[in-house]
């Protein structure tokens, strides 16, 4: 694929790790075999949302929360396209969370990234649901007192077939969608950005480590839902990174003759003549 860059200026704080990010998928893609016209990319209301701008793809920067089901219906309009969607932590564990818990289920060939940063950052520093306890904002100036939920025991819980967690590190991010992009079915990522600005005292420090470095078996679930424990947003002693678990199951689109007649026929339903 041919440069990926737009002429839009960046508008995100100097050094977010949203640049990350975008790099690493920027940096896949441009390597990649896939086509320019053969992807879509889809994102939400927030900070993440602004990759809409830098990166050269057609897609659609749709409503807060509803990133997932426009996602599905770009799957179902051309089954053939890559469909690539972002998120933020509000945007997918807030407004979002419904469409998240069913996309697990339906498990449609759609790769989601969540780009966490345990705050709505856009809107100068809310908490979200992953907020750790006691953290304070001008909202909340008591602090935090509702314990935050576990994305990845959520996703494994819902059938998800693909679980993964990185940190927004460029290399990191490359990987991961990679793998993803291998995977047939829904690929769940969660990518760890601490926001610099209205949640500079999160610290990961050392406490991370990579599940394919202690031999981590992805297949296994019980292994998975084990390393899922290990950190849950507000005691924060060892962070896994890498694929949780993976494995195969039917695909939404592929469970519909009319779906797999577009698909065979590498065609979209604009095509199909009525």
């Amino acid at each position: 694929m041919t440069n990926l860059s737009t002429n839009t200026k960046p508008t995100w704080c100097q050094g977010c790790y949203n640049f990350q990010i975008l790099a690493g998928v920027k940096n896949f893609l441009e390597k990649s075999k896939i086509g320019r016209e053969n992807i879509a990319i889809v994102t939400g209301i927030g900070c993440h949302a602004k990759i809409f701008d830098y990166i050269n793809l057609n897609g659609i920067n749709t409503l807060h929360g509803r990133v997932l089901p426009t996602c599905l219906g770009i799957k179902i309009g051309n089954p053939n396209l890559t469909v690539l969607g972002f998120a933020g932590d509000g945007d997918a564990y807030a407004e979002g969370m419904e469409h998240l818990i069913h996309a697990a289920r339906y498990n449609s060939d759609i790769k989601y990234f969540v780009h966490n940063n345990q705050v709505f950052a856009l809107t100068v520093g809310q908490p979200t649901p992953v907020t750790e306890v006691g953290f304070k904002d001008k909202t909340t100036p008591q602090g935090v007192k509702i314990y935050p939920l576990n994305p990845i025991k959520l996703m494994l819980a819902s059938g998800a077939s693909f679980v993964a967690r990185v940190f927004a590190d460029s290399k990191q991010v490359e990987y991961v969608l990679k793998e993803a992009l291998k995977h047939k079915g829904f690929a769940f990522i969660e990518v760890l950005q601490p926001c610099l600005i209205f949640h500079p005292d999160i610290s990961y420090g050392n406490k991370v480590y990579s599940l394919d470095k202690v031999g981590h078996d992805k297949s296994n679930f019980g292994q998975a839902w084990k390393r899922a424990q290990e950190f849950d947003y507000n005691t924060v002693k060892k962070i896994p990174l890498g694929i949780f678990y993976q494995t195969q199951k039917p695909i939404f689109e592929e469970q519909f003759p009319q779906l797999m007649n577009l698909k065979k026929n590498k065609i979209g339903w604009k095509d199909v003549k009525r």
